[in-house]
């Protein structure tokens, strides 16, 4: 009996594949989900409208989502995986040609009904070609020099065309995601420490140059670093967002000022309060109680991924639930480390939380992957 033979036969099916749901995962997201719409009514000054009530609807579209995709059999989705990629990767070619701007950034495509931001897709797209690229490369081929090389292709193709765009968020997500996959495939470390010493000495050399004829950077770009490392040497222009980010969390106390009496956000001093810094109007409002539980939710989540990658027997499903993972705890841990000023303001979005369709959406089939690797692995 061949390996898929035996899959099959030993995966539930019909109705039984929804008591095969990992219920404590959906639960987590739900709760996640339901602190998001919370801090949007807040926000918009007790009111669903405009950001609480739609969030509310992409949410619940996104569960029907994740659950049609848990329902579909994992190698499906393993055959599909260079199909994801190959549209995602002409959806950012289509960004470039008829994308809309919003912000000074070109990164969405216009549908009509919502617009769809493909790096979003990518994300998704990435890990899953790079679990099915891994998945049938053999172990002992996984670390010599021309079988890294395509992957590394794989990823620095939808980086470029991001970057682009401009979104250096996101670029960040997609090579630290990618670069997961390969460490977690077996891809050897020296690899790794390589690439880490190339950019540590880029950095330097970059940081050495300054004020140098060959300087690599042009100055406005340096005073941008400066302003990163030290936001009160211009807190009423490119410090200002990252300032009153801090007095935000440093307001909250050890309880929070209280559910809706946060003054930052509710007096607009707050920039994105609905959006990539909603983490801070949750931690003004419920203190460092709110903040920890929610962080506490988040480890949670990834922790269910660890322990059913941990448990399934399939390379792929393995290799998919922990990229699917990683990508989740890049978005918060990146975020938050953004808006507590221990990283540059790069415009990531806390995942569930902040407001917007296309994070959520996408998010929410990435864990439907999740679901069906966990439903059919072989028992």
């Amino acid at each position: 009996m061949s390996y898929l033979e035996y899959t099959v036969k030993t995966t539930p099916t019909g109705f039984r594949k929804v008591l095969y749901l990992n219920w404590p995962l959906i639960v987590l997201l739900i709760a996640v989900a339901s602190a998001g719409f919370l801090m949007l009514y807040s926000v918009a000054g007790g009111s669903f409208s405009p950001w609480a009530g739609p969030q509310m609807k992409r949410f619940a579209l996104g569960l029907v989502l994740m659950l049609f995709v848990a329902m579909v059999p994992i190698w499906f989705w393993r055959n599909m995986s260079v199909v994801a990629y190959i549209i995602s990767l002409l959806l950012l070619v289509a960004v470039e040609l008829v994308g809309i701007e919003g912000k000074g950034a070109q990164r969405w495509i216009n549908l009509g009904f919502m617009r769809l931001q493909p790096s979003e897709l990518m994300k998704i797209a990435l890990v899953m070609v790079l679990a099915a690229y891994y998945d049938w490369l053999p172990l002992k081929k996984t670390s010599r020099f021309i079988w890294v090389v395509l992957p590394v292709i794989l990823i620095l193709i939808p980086v470029a065309l991001v970057l682009k765009q401009p979104d250096l968020g996101t670029s960040i997500l997609l090579i630290t995601a990618g670069a997961l996959v390969m460490f977690l495939a077996g891809v050897h470390w020296g690899y790794f420490a390589v690439v880490i010493a190339a950019v540590v000495a880029l950095i330097t050399t970059v940081f050495q140059s300054r004020g140098t004829p060959w300087q690599l950077l042009k100055d406005y770009q340096f005073r941008r670093i400066d302003t990163f490392l030290d936001p009160s040497s211009d807190p009423l222009g490119a410090g200002y967002h990252i300032t009153q980010s801090k007095i935000s969390l440093g307001s909250g106390g050890w309880a929070g000022r209280g559910f809706m009496q946060g003054t930052q956000s509710r007096l607009n001093f707050l920039p994105e309060k609905h959006t990539d810094f909603i983490f801070t109007t949750l931690a003004e409002e419920f203190g460092f109680v709110g903040a920890f539980s929610l962080l506490s939710l988040y480890a949670l989540i990834v922790f269910f991924c660890i322990i059913a990658a941990l448990s399934n027997k399939d390379r792929f499903s393995s290799l998919l639930i922990l990229g699917v993972a990683a990508t989740f705890f890049l978005f918060y841990a990146v975020n938050m480390s953004m808006v507590m000023g221990l990283a540059p303001v790069v415009g990531v979005p806390l995942p569930l939380v902040s407001y917007g369709g296309s994070a959520m959406l996408i998010l929410l089939i990435g864990f439907g992957l999740i679901q069906s690797a966990h439903i059919h692995k072989p028992r």
